[in-house]
């Protein structure tokens, strides 16, 4: 039994026929079929039971138990064969993982200009992949990139998950309350964090804002606060308050919220962004930053892809003003 047989059976398994694999394989029907019929021979002598099942014509193959098994063993043997691959990359510099939320690829930008040149005459793979706040952690964790730059919540007494971790702080500071409420119904003045439950706020589901609201509200805090509308994402939070479809508030960063309330359009709803007094137990504060496995870190030489990257979003934080 070969890796491309195996492979052969997993993209007959996903695509449901030989015709529809041989697609995806760019091979002939007649070479996907001739692997099946071999597999099913070696499995019905091995096992006394093939593994697929011809059901007729126009409907896909039937797998058999000894069929699902096999299935599932030759996917993980692909992961852990892959994932085997992909760190030996990594170890010896030939490939090199950056995850980056869509407001902080600029740090991954100005960095990879310092030493792209470097990279492409040693040949180092490259790869940027898009993160989601809410996955910042679980990336990192589950070591599917090599370094991240995004944004935590971060409380005075320090995050336990941030001790395996080297970080470049980039910004820190209190969140903003960005509104379409007039002023009459929100004066400019800071809104105190435990007045939250008294304010229309449109909340996504998950990401730095609910993470936000747990540390102040507990991870039920949509049952303690006055929810007017859920949002996946910040941009459509924003187009929902500048519609007017929605009146009411969005906790934002204060980037964010200073450039959308500086924003002019005579066709949208005005913006404003006003403060929030944190004066809630434990307190919190939004932290923007680069961070990677400081293992990882010690593990390679000094000249290694991921050091050398390192150093450049070092160098880069000595330039650049700091996010605001």
């Amino acid at each position: 039994m070969t890796f491309d047989q195996l492979r052969t059976l997993l993209v007959v398994h996903e695509t449901g026929s030989a015709l529809r694999a041989a697609r995806v394989l760019g091979r002939e029907q007649s070479s996907v079929q001739k692997q099946l019929d071999t597999l099913n021979r070696n499995s019905q002598v091995l096992c006394g039971e093939v593994l697929t099942v011809r059901q007729g014509r126009g409907r896909d193959f039937l797998f058999t138990p000894t069929g699902e098994a096999t299935v599932e063993l030759a996917r993980g043997t692909f992961e852990k064969w892959l994932e085997s691959i992909h760190l030996s990359r990594r170890r010896l510099g030939r490939m090199l993982t950056v995850g980056t939320t869509e407001f902080t690829l600029p740090i991954v930008s100005r960095a990879w200009n310092r030493v792209s040149e470097e990279f492409r005459q040693r040949e180092v793979e490259f790869k940027v992949a898009h993160v989601r706040t809410k996955d910042v952690w679980s990336r990192l964790e589950n070591r599917q990139v090599d370094l991240i730059c995004g944004s935590i919540v971060s409380t005075p007494e320090g995050d336990l998950r941030l001790t395996e971790y080297e970080v470049i702080e980039y910004a820190r500071g209190q969140a903003l309350l960005l509104t379409n409420l007039a002023e009459a119904e929100l004066p400019d003045a800071p809104v105190a964090t435990s007045r939250l439950g008294g304010v229309p706020l449109v909340v996504p589901p998950a990401g730095l804002v609910a993470d936000l609201l747990a540390t102040w509200y507990g991870t039920n805090f949509r049952e303690r606060l006055n929810v007017v509308a859920d949002i996946d994402d910040v941009h459509y939070g924003l187009s929902l308050l500048r519609s007017g479809f929605v009146r009411g508030c969005m906790i934002v960063t204060g980037s964010i919220g200073r450039g959308m309330a500086a924003q002019e359009d005579p066709d949208a709803v005005p913006l404003r962004a006003i403060g929030l007094h944190d004066d809630l137990e434990p307190k919190a504060e939004l932290m923007t930053g680069a961070f990677v496995r400081r293992a990882d870190l010690e593990r390679y030489d000094a000249g290694h892809p991921l050091n050398r990257l390192w150093c450049a979003v070092k160098e880069d934080v000595r330039t650049y003003t700091p996010l605001a």
